[in-house]
């Protein structure tokens, strides 16, 4: 009890959004800007965070969930302190086709995500990104500058790199979006994908970015990446870098296939032995095993039991359950 006491008077102290004798009343004045503690991402006093909650799908195929509604939905009913905003770069009404409409959808999310007290991941959401690095950095110094000063903002700077190098192509452009990013929001977390659909999370253990507050990105999908990549993950926190798997399906890597719930929950039980944050793929009425709506649902909240598929069923159990404790601590 007197740690916890303690604990709430330093934050008191560091955190200016909360008045003087104020308990905390969002996730986000519970755990302030988010910080980087060796292999673990911590809240604003250096504590082990673990976020979870849902991404959004591609912005310029289903826009029609990147609304206050269904944020707040999120958070409401299924307990979600983090949304991803799965921003389209290049492919046809993405950020650099139309980046007007690309910006006026995240800042919906952004903002909805603030007013809801959650976090929000700002992710260029795209596979070949170090072959449209001027792209990336009209996008991350907009976003940057626009949004910086927001503690509950974190920005994922390459979705799913594919098959390309780690030390001569990843990294430095990494290197190069990083260092546009800090130029107008020094503080905030920055993750980094990695190698083939960021799974080669030791190989940045092994060539790490220089610089505070990064992490790296590790996606799985529970049909097809197994053991062999949860040891690949434990090898990684063994380098000492932190993990934040900003995407995960309950299925095969192709979004669909046979919904697996035993390797899932094994999954689970990984990320919460060893405090990685993750995000489920995705907030979604497509006819596909990874949505979490049935299909052509057409609703942007309120989704009934019987309106989840399996998969959503699954995820809203788990964030829900493990989430509750966390809003119910929260002042009232």
């Amino acid at each position: 009890m007197k740690r916890a006491l303690k604990k709430w008077g330093l934050i008191l102290l560091f955190s200016p959004w909360l008045g003087f004798g104020a308990m905390p009343q969002t996730i986000v004045e519970k755990y302030g800007r988010l910080t980087t503690v060796g292999n673990q991402v911590c809240d604003v006093l250096g504590e082990p965070v673990v976020l979870r909650g849902m991404s959004l799908f591609w912005s310029q195929w289903m826009g029609k969930f990147y609304t206050t509604e269904t944020v707040r939905w999120l958070r409401d009913d299924w307990k979600c302190t983090v949304v991803r905003a799965a921003m389209a770069t290049s492919p046809k009404g993405g950020f650099k086709e139309s980046p007007e409409k690309t910006m006026a959808a995240l800042r919906t999310v952004v903002q909805a995500c603030r007013d809801n007290g959650i976090y929000v991941i700002i992710d260029f959401h795209s596979h070949k990104a170090h072959e449209e690095t001027e792209t990336a950095l009209s996008f991350f110094q907009q976003v940057s500058k626009e949004f910086g000063a927001y503690p509950n903002v974190i920005y994922e700077i390459f979705n799913e790199p594919l098959d390309v190098g780690w030390s001569d192509v990843i990294k430095p452009y990494a290197e190069t979006v990083i260092a546009a990013i800090r130029r107008n929001d020094p503080s905030n977390l920055v993750i980094v994908g990695t190698r083939t659909w960021s799974q080669r999370v030791s190989e940045a253990a092994a060539d790490p970015i220089a610089g505070p507050n990064i992490a790296y990105t590790l996606h799985f999908y529970a049909g097809t990446h197994r053991q062999s990549l949860r040891d690949e993950a434990a090898r990684a926190l063994s380098g000492g870098i932190p993990i934040f798997v900003t995407e995960y399906g309950t299925c095969a890597a192709s979004g669909n296939g046979k919904f697996d719930h035993a390797e899932t929950a094994a999954w689970f039980e990984f990320l919460e032995a060893n405090r990685i944050s993750y995000c489920n793929w995705s907030v979604a009425d497509k006819a596909e095993s990874a949505s979490i709506l049935i299909p052509n649902l057409n609703k942007l909240s309120g989704w009934t039991d019987e309106e989840l598929t399996e998969s959503g069923k699954l995820v809203k159990a788990q964030v829900s359950r493990m989430n509750a404790p966390i809003f119910d601590s929260l002042g009232k």
